[in-house]
C-alpha cells in the first residue's frame, strides 16, 4: 500500500507530460516559441525605429524648407501629412511581406537557416499530428546548439553542408508537401503500410536522428580538441622544475 501513492503520482506525471506534448507546452516547444516571438518582436522593433527615423527626417526637411524658402502653407502641410501617412502605411504592411520564407541557397548564413527552420516548426506545430509534433519538439531542442557549432565551421565543410541542406531545404519541403495532402487522404496507407501522418513522423524522426548524429560529431571534435590541449598543458607544465628555459 505504501507504493500506491507513488504509482498514482507517476501516472499523473505521465498524463501531464502527454497533455503537454499534445498542446505544445513541452519545454522544447515553449523555448522555441519564446525564441521565435523574440526574433519577431526584435524585427518589429527595428521596423518601428526605421519608420520613426523616416518620419523625423521628413519633419526636419520640412522645417529646413520653411526656414530657407518660406512657410509651406496649408497645401504644404497637407502634402507633409499625406507623406507621413504613406510612410506609416508602408511600414505597417512591410512585415507581412517579410514573413514569407526565402528560398534556401548554399550562400544563406547558417544562423538564418537554423532560425528559419525553428520559426517554421513553431508556426506549423499546431497542425502536425501528435507523434510528428513530438519529433518537431526534439528537433527544435537541438537547434540552438547546432546554430552555435555550425556557425564556427567553414561554409564548405561537408558536415556543415549536410546539416544546412537538411535544415534549410529538405525539412521545410517535407512539411510543405505534407500540408498539400488533403486531410481526408492522410489516413490512407502507402506501399509500405504507412499513413501520411505516420510517414511524416518517421521522416521527422530520421531527421532528428541525423541532426543528433551531427551534433554528436561536432561535440566529439570539441572534446578531442580539448583533450589535445589538456595533454599539451599537462606535458609542458606538469613538472614545475621544467619551467626554466621554456
Amino acid at each position: 500500500m505504501a507504493d500506491h501513492p507513488l504509482a498514482v503520482d507517476e501516472a499523473i506525471a505521465r498524463f501531464d507530460e502527454a497533455v503537454a506534448r499534445w498542446d505544445g507546452r513541452t519545454p522544447e516547444a515553449v523555448g522555441a516559441r519564446r525564441r521565435h516571438y523574440g526574433r519577431s518582436a526584435a524585427a518589429l522593433g527595428r521596423r518601428v525605429a526605421t519608420m520613426g527615423v523616416a518620419i523625423a527626417a521628413l519633419i526636419v526637411m520640412t522645417i529646413g524648407f520653411g526656414l530657407a524658402v518660406g512657410p509651406i502653407g496649408w497645401s504644404g502641410l497637407f502634402v507633409v501629412s499625406f507623406a507621413i501617412l504613406a510612410i506609416m502605411i508602408l511600414f505597417a504592411v512591410w512585415p507581412a511581406g517579410a514573413l514569407r520564407r526565402p528560398e534556401y541557397s548554399e550562400q544563406m548564413p547558417t544562423k538564418a537557416v537554423v532560425q528559419q527552420l525553428e520559426s517554421l516548426l513553431v508556426a506549423e506545430r499546431p497542425a502536425l499530428p501528435a507523434p510528428a509534433a513530438r519529433q518537431a519538439d526534439a528537433i527544435t531542442k537541438q537547434l540552438p546548439l547546432l546554430e552555435s557549432r555550425l556557425s564556427a565551421l567553414e561554409p564548405l565543410d561537408p558536415l556543415a553542408q549536410d546539416a544546412r541542406r537538411l535544415m534549410g531545404k529538405h525539412l521545410p519541403e517535407l512539411i510543405e508537401r505534407y500540408e498539400r495532402v488533403p486531410a481526408a487522404y492522410r489516413h490512407e496507407r502507402d506501399g509500405e503500410g504507412l499513413t501520411v501522418d505516420e510517414r511524416l513522423a518517421a521522416s521527422l524522426r530520421a531527421a532528428n536522428e541525423a541532426l543528433d548524429d551531427i551534433g554528436s560529431r561536432l561535440a566529439r571534435q570539441d572534446r578531442d580538441a580539448f583533450e589535445t590541449q589538456g595533454r599539451f598543458i599537462e606535458s609542458r607544465y606538469k613538472d614545475p622544475s621544467g619551467f626554466e628555459g621554456r
